[in-house]
This record gives structure tokens, C-alpha cells and sequence, in this order.
């Protein structure tokens, strides 16, 4: 097991770790941070992070997974103008119809698609978009906050107060998409209409089911709040593994530090 520890421009500290878990023979989950290497694209485009969770067969659900991460990073970087948000969900637009495409060219792949969450990182604001379960963590001051809804059956069945919240991670319907790229014609996409402000030691975390499925969002607070991103990264998997790993397990890491000198 290997932490992928980005090197990145000052300001931020980045770690990332996907893994097969204990019952899988394929990991069909994605990840990708990227930065501008210029310093005016960074001061003008901001940082991206994404995660992404296959499915449809192995190949399937790599190649869906693989095709938003890479979609959403040339889309956002390529059509960006001045509004960040917007750039976002125009590239995971563009991501839900070549995983169309790519399904319909090669029949072999009919039923692929995938979760996607992404964040943008700007001058101290975050933007998101999110499509599906995998998960947008802020922890903030040994406190953590979800901020995407899960675009599941039981998702559905929590907000209209039918299952506890508590009750949920262990429901035996919960990996029942509602929503995700590749599936249906049209996609709806989740984003905060406004930027959410960040602040000097605050952790970002992004992660698929694989994970939040078998540790607690308390248990996730504790790993990111005590451990530098990459010691976080593998405490995290090491202990979804202890506890049967049922799953590919992916998250990424990202440590807010002080803005450097201009």
C-alpha cells in the first residue's frame, strides 16, 4: 500500500490512497488532484480535486470512473472563465454524455457509469459538484461536516425521515444509486449555489463507500484531525480493511495551511 503524496504549490498539503480492499479483484474507483503548474492559472483557476466510484463489471466501472476524473480535469481546465461553480457542473456535463457515448460505441460496456465528487479550492472559497455516494467531508476544529447528500435509495429514505441517519450505513439496501454519471439521459448535478469559505487548518476529505461504509464519520474526524494527510490516508484503509474491506477504498486528503507570502 502506497500513498500517492502530491507534490503541490504552498498553501496546501495533499494525500491520496486507492485500494482494492479484501473482497474485489479489480479497483474500479478513480482519483485526481491537479493544479495549474503557472502561477496565474493557479491564482485564476484555483485547485482540483476529484473522486470517482465505477461500476458496470470491472471494466466497466474502471473505465466510467477513469473518463469522469480525466473529463472533469480537461473540461474544468479547458472551458474555464470566470465562474468556477459553473465550470464544474459543465464538466461533469460533459463527463455523464462521453460515458454515454463510450457505452453506446461499445456495447460490451452497457451499464456503465459512476459516482463523482469534485471540489474546487480558490482563494480561501470551496465549490463543489457531486453525483451519486461518494462523499464531501469538511473537518474543521476536531468537528466534521458532510457536505453532499448521498443520490440513493436510502439516501432518500433518510431525508424523508422514513430511516435514522445512524440507521443507514448499515441498511442492507444502501448501494442503490439514484443518480450517477452514465445512467439515464439527463443528470442532475448537486452544487452549493455560492462558495463556502475555508479557513488555516481546516481538512478536506473526499472518499467512496468503500470507506465511509465501514468507518464512522466520528472515526473519520479522529484519523484526519490526529494524522498529517498521508498518515491519515493509510490509517483510514488499513482500518476499513480490518473490518472486512468490502469494498474498493479511496479517498484524498487535503490540509489547509497558511496562504504563502505574496
Amino acid at each position: 500500500m502506497s500513498v500517492d503524496y502530491m507534490h503541490v504549490k504552498p498553501g496546501i498539503e495533499v494525500a491520496s490512497l486507492s485500494d482494492v480492499g479484501c473482497q474485489r479483484e479489480n479497483n474500479e474507483d478513480s482519483y485526481l488532484y491537479w493544479e495549474p503548474g503557472d502561477d496565474q492559472e493557479l491564482q485564476r483557476k484555483g485547485r482540483l480535486a476529484i473522486i470517482a466510484d465505477g461500476m458496470g463489471g470491472h471494466e466497466g466501472g474502471q473505465e466510467a470512473s477513469r473518463l469522469a476524473v480525466e473529463t472533469v480535469r480537461e473540461v474544468y481546465d479547458q472551458n474555464f472563465q470566470h465562474d468556477r461553480r459553473a465550470a464544474l457542473v459543465e464538466s461533469f456535463a460533459v463527463a455523464h454524455t462521453r460515458i454515454l457515448n463510450y457505452a453506446e460505441r461499445y456495447p460490451a460496456f452497457q451499464g456503465m457509469g459512476t459516482t463523482c465528487t469534485a471540489f474546487v479550492l480558490h482563494d480561501r472559497q470551496l465549490y463543489f459538484a457531486h453525483v451519486g455516494d461518494s462523499r464531501l467531508y469538511l473537518v474543521r476544529a476536531a468537528k466534521i461536516l458532510r457536505l453532499t447528500r448521498d443520490h440513493s435509495y436510502v439516501g432518500r429514505l433518510v431525508e424523508s425521515g422514513m430511516v435514522r441517519a445512524e440507521d443507514a450505513e448499515r441498511h442492507p439496501q444502501r448501494h442503490i444509486l439514484t443518480a450517477a454519471l452514465g445512467a439515464g439521459r439527463e443528470v442532475a448535478v448537486d452544487s452549493a449555489e455560492r462558495g463556502m469559505a475555508v479557513q488555516d487548518g481546516d481538512d478536506l476529505l473526499l472518499c467512496t463507500d468503500g470507506l465511509w461504509g465501514v468507518v464512522t464519520d466520528d472515526e473519520l474526524e479522529m484519523a484526519v484531525s490526529n494524522n498529517p494527510p498521508a498518515e491519515c490516508c493509510a490509517t483510514l484503509v488499513n482500518l476499513a480493511r480490518q473490518r472486512g474491506g468490502p469494498d474498493n477504498i479511496t479517498l484524498q486528503v487535503l490540509h489547509v495551511g497558511p496562504e504563502p507570502p505574496g
